[in-house]
């Protein structure tokens, strides 16, 4: 009995583990937030490496196609520059550059088939002829006139004419304000070479030297005057 006890007194009783100290908690801890944070760091590293190597990728096709492009063009044809034809050359004019006149010419009127000493008159704005009895009258439903020339001189009968009204013109007649209501016909003209359409306006020019004038609109654009000379281009 004594010696039972005696062995039973003499076997190690096994301690149970108390609480780990706080440094080594604290190392474990840390060990295992760095293994993550590594695992972290590597998970970004390798998205980074793999939307670079897309990238790559797509930057690698965009240059190929590029070098496709610039090869299909050197084979295309180029457009020729476009030729811009050069402008046929006017021929030239029988009178050159200049339609001079003189203070009076010849002119003659095709509509009434002959032709009168004329004064250019650059101080006019209209042109007139020496008409007598003067006539409107109204034929369907037009404005017409008929009129007396005097186109071998007023010691033979005159000649009369009809005409389509081109129009009415108001003529100042002097500077207190009286003017004339004037009929104006279109006419075709001729002077030497030259030869232009323009509207005459009808009077009675009984008391003036020339039976026709030609006034600016007849000469803009297109004659000068040499008040100088006469009959330039012939009687």
């Amino acid at each position: 009995m004594l010696a039972g006890l005696t062995a039973c007194a003499g076997t190690p009783k096994e301690q149970p583990l108390g609480p780990i100290p706080t440094d080594k908690q604290q190392l474990i801890d840390n060990q295992q937030l760095s293994e993550q944070l590594a695992q972290a760091q590597s998970s970004i590293i390798n998205a980074i490496s793999a939307e670079q190597a897309q990238a790559r990728h797509s930057l690698s096709a965009i240059h190929k196609q590029l070098d496709k492009l610039q090869e299909s063009l050197k084979h295309e044809p180029q457009p020729l520059p476009a030729v811009v034809p050069s402008p046929e050359a006017c021929e030239a004019s029988p009178l050159s550059d200049k339609f001079v006149l003189g203070e009076v010419e010849m002119v003659r009127v095709d509509e009434l088939k002959t032709r009168f000493p004329t004064r250019i008159d650059t101080g006019a704005e209209s042109s007139s002829l020496d008409a007598r009895n003067i006539l409107v009258f109204e034929r369907d439903g037009r404005k017409w006139v008929r009129f007396d020339v005097f186109l071998q001189g007023e010691d033979k009968p005159p000649s009369s004419f009809e005409a389509k009204v081109a129009r009415f013109v108001r003529i100042k007649q002097d500077a207190e304000g009286n003017d004339e209501r004037r009929p104006v016909i279109h006419a075709h003209l001729k002077i030497g070479k030259y030869s232009a359409e323009t509207d005459l306006n009808l009077t009675d020019r009984s008391h003036l030297e020339y039976p026709l004038l030609l006034g600016r609109q007849f000469m803009k654009d297109i004659a000068v005057v040499d008040v100088s000379q006469s009959f330039i281009h012939g009687k």
